[in-house]
């Protein structure tokens, strides 16, 4: 992703209804974590950019890293008093079986390599440690959009798990997000140039945020979305 996205991104990320929705998923699915009696320990955020999701961890209890690839990230996310390193997802500068939790939000995709960096997630996390991973779906999605933020694929419910699985790794459950709103969506990037990492008036992303929220009560997990979100983990 260019360093202007990067910017964009952490300007926008504490507001835009996107990310908040996406940091409420992260917080939803840790609180899950805990009732199912795993407790927080060592927890690495790959692509961390603003350091958003790594403050969400940190506000659950665990103990974040934070991991960005480009140096603007990697600036920004140290400004706001987070712990950074900036590596390369591929090849993580931590040793093996030394996490308890991994976050990967929206970072397979800008990787040629993604089953390399899905290999180094399995290698670091502690047997039993958990992944949690969303990444955009649906190849017909594809758009200038996706061009503009660096994406070298959309994935569907099938190559996603045969990258993890691969990998070693044992999917739990995998469900689709921002399914409300795939129309609006699909109906945007037919017509957009570039990415839609944008502002928005306030009453549109009011009225977003409301759409988007509602999935968190509604059976649509099943349906074609924008994104999948995935949970696994390291066996024993």
């Amino acid at each position: 992703m260019e360093a202007t996205e990067i910017r964009k991104l952490a300007a926008l990320e504490d507001t835009h209804w996107w990310y908040r929705e996406r940091r409420a998923l992260l917080a939803r699915a840790l609180r899950r974590l805990s009732a199912a009696g795993q407790q927080p320990g060592r927890a690495l955020d790959i692509g961390a950019a603003g350091g958003g999701n790594t403050r969400v961890l940190r506000a659950h209890g665990w103990r974040p890293v934070a991991l960005e690839y480009s140096q603007d990230g990697a600036e920004v996310a140290a400004e706001r008093g987070l712990d950074v390193i900036r590596a390369d997802a591929r090849f993580l500068p931590l040793p093996s079986a030394s996490l308890d939790l991994v976050v990967a939000f929206d970072i397979l995709e800008h990787i040629e390599e993604d089953h390399l960096a899905a290999a180094e997630i399995r290698r670091a996390l502690r047997p039993g440690g958990t992944a949690l991973i969303a990444v955009p779906c649906d190849m017909k999605l594809w758009s200038a959009h996706d061009v503009a933020v660096g994406h070298v694929r959309r994935y569907d419910r099938a190559t996603l798990t045969t990258v993890l699985e691969k990998a070693g790794l044992v999917v739990d459950e995998l469900w689709s997000w921002n399914v409300l709103l795939r129309p609006v969506a699909a109906w945007r990037r037919r017509k957009s140039t570039g990415s839609d990492l944008d502002e928005l008036p306030g009453l549109v992303n009011l009225g977003l945020t409301t759409i988007i929220a509602a999935e968190r009560y509604l059976p649509v997990r099943s349906l074609p979305g924008v994104s999948l979100m995935l949970r696994a983990h390291r066996p024993i």
